[in-house]
């Protein structure tokens, strides 16, 4: 795991840092030889050298992106399109219960042919 990775994720609030662990630990679950730099910024993970996803967080909330997600379904208030027709993003704010499985289900899918 990249060090400097671990270090924006650390200087979070503590409810973001327990966010961000998780979906840590399920990118790596679901892309087992992902690779994970800092890259404008925030936690970038690839795959073969595609983007497969990132990390951001922000005051309120941490965006999950997901990225060759054009064919993947929406989930009402929560896994949603971007201004990007390849990329949507859960929003995660603090008390949310977040279903990683479905998360990861949706990684491993749009990851798929990268």
């Amino acid at each position: 795991m990249n060090e400097e990775v671990t270090a924006y994720i650390r200087k979070q609030p503590e409810w973001q840092i327990k966010v961000c662990e998780s979906l840590r630990k399920m990118i790596y679950e679901t892309i087992p030889d992902v690779a994970e730099r800092i890259q404008y910024g925030k936690p970038h993970y690839l795959k073969n050298g595609h983007y497969a996803c990132v990390i951001h967080c922000a005051k309120d909330k941490v965006s999950f992106m997901i990225f060759n997600a054009g064919e993947l379904e929406d989930i009402n208030g929560f896994f949603k399109s971007t201004s990007s027709p390849d990329r949507k993003t859960a929003t995660i704010t603090n008390g949310l219960e977040v279903d990683y499985a479905v998360l990861a289900q949706k990684l491993k899918q749009a990851s798929a042919s990268l």
